[in-house]
């Protein structure tokens, strides 16, 4: 029974806790991409990116210690959630500490199992665009300073991570640090991965919608069978009646004596 209660509290906390840490990683997201996109702004702004991002972090190990604490099983939630566990011990390791994000992709991943294959799709298709910004943003902060690197704009990353996420490389634009080939090899594993989810739940609802239009033709053929075999029985009962009415309407008819043969007469 406590266990119970403890599994409750966890899932009201997550479900209270969604909505807030979406927005706080929205927050992160915008202080990440000034520090990137605007390397020279003011001390002010750059201390301000920094602290949104140390709240942000607190929030997200707030969060985690929480949900630990109300699991039943402790080390069971702790395998189950390695990215969590990952984005909390990583705290502002350039670029590592994108793997915060990945808990707000937790997130939504538990909300989208219990949604209809279209908000799904909607989801993850949110997770891979926001995937491809912020790995756009990891590459070019770690290659754009590189003695060798070729990914100095904001467009090359932006063309870089697309063409890595959909196993396309083309190989114009590659990363030459040891760290810039790491995030490309997560790159591909989560653009494959998360493709693949867009992919699987759009021929789910093809094949569903599929399932639907036959059911309803099944169920419109049974009717139809049993419309017929009703009317059939119909008939066959008014074709009965109506022979039991003719028969009754009817009156016998006497039988008429036969009449003896005159005896012809004697010449």
């Amino acid at each position: 029974m406590h266990g119970m209660n403890q599994h409750t509290a966890q899932i009201r906390w997550e479900q209270r806790l969604q909505t807030p840490l979406l927005a706080l990683s929205l927050v992160f997201g915008v202080a990440y991409v000034v520090q990137i996109v605007a390397p020279g702004a003011p001390d002010q702004v750059q201390t301000a990116c920094r602290a949104a991002e140390w709240f942000v972090w607190g929030a997200f190990a707030v969060d985690y210690l929480v949900r630990l604490s109300l699991a039943p099983a402790k080390w069971r939630f702790v395998r189950g959630h390695p990215l969590d566990l990952l984005a909390v011990l990583l705290p502002l390791l350039q670029p590592l500490r994108l793997l915060r994000l990945v808990s707000t992709l937790l997130l939504v991943g538990r909300r989208a199992r219990m949604a209809p294959q279209i908000r799904l799709t909607t989801y993850v298709g949110g997770s891979v665009v926001g995937l491809l910004m912020f790995g756009s943003l990891a590459v070019l902060q770690v290659e754009r300073n590189a003695p060798d690197g070729n990914i100095k704009t904001l467009g090359d990353a932006v063309w870089w991570s697309f063409t890595t996420m959909t196993t396309v490389g083309y190989g114009d634009h590659s990363p030459t640090t040891g760290l810039g080939r790491l995030l490309a090899v997560g790159l591909m594993i989560s653009g494959i991965a998360l493709l693949g989810v867009v992919t699987a739940n759009i021929a789910a609802w093809f094949i569903s919608r599929f399932d639907r239009d036959d059911a309803a033709e099944r169920r419109q053929t049974e009717l139809l069978e049993a419309l017929t075999i009703e009317v059939r029985e119909l008939r066959s009962q008014v074709a009965r009646l109506s022979g039991t009415e003719a028969t009754a309407a009817v009156p016998e008819v006497p039988a008429v004596p036969e009449v003896p043969a005159a005896s012809s007469p004697r010449s």
